[in-house]
């Protein structure tokens, strides 16, 4: 008999478009699995989420990625969210630590992010598990 699967945490600290549709790519693909997925913003990544930056693919100088993108009807980071968000697999959770970093506190609240967490926290809900992706 094999042991039950753990959840999958994606930790997300870049803001670039590919960075964060790869995260956002593998919780979507682990709760299709039936698995609890677990997204931990820092710096960059929670910055774009912070200003909404959602929708429309910018991968800079590469305007030949962002046609094909849009021409396949690939999702955008909006998109997967809602779905990861509809799973209701998904834990979202934004570092403390960063949104002071940003000067960003007082857009916390507004943010749509309902988990906020510091490292020692952090930590300690991820104890153990081996299934870490870092972007």
């Amino acid at each position: 008999m094999s042991a039950p699967l753990t959840h999958v945490v994606v930790f997300l600290h870049s803001g670039d478009y590919d960075r964060v549709h790869q995260g956002l790519s593998i919780a979507a693909a682990a709760v299709a699995a039936g698995r609890r997925v677990e997204i931990y913003l820092f710096w960059w990544a929670l910055e774009r989420f912070l200003n909404d930056a959602l929708d429309e693919p910018d991968f800079m100088g590469r305007e030949d990625v962002t046609d094909r993108f849009e021409s396949r009807g690939m999702p955008t980071l909006r998109a997967l969210l809602a779905h990861l968000n509809d799973s209701g697999l998904l834990t979202l959770a934004g570092c403390t630590g960063s949104l002071g970093a940003l000067g960003a506190e007082a857009r916390a609240d507004a943010s749509g992010i309902p988990l906020w967490l510091g490292w020692s926290a952090i930590l300690q809900r991820t104890a153990g598990v081996t299934d870490r992706f870092y972007l």
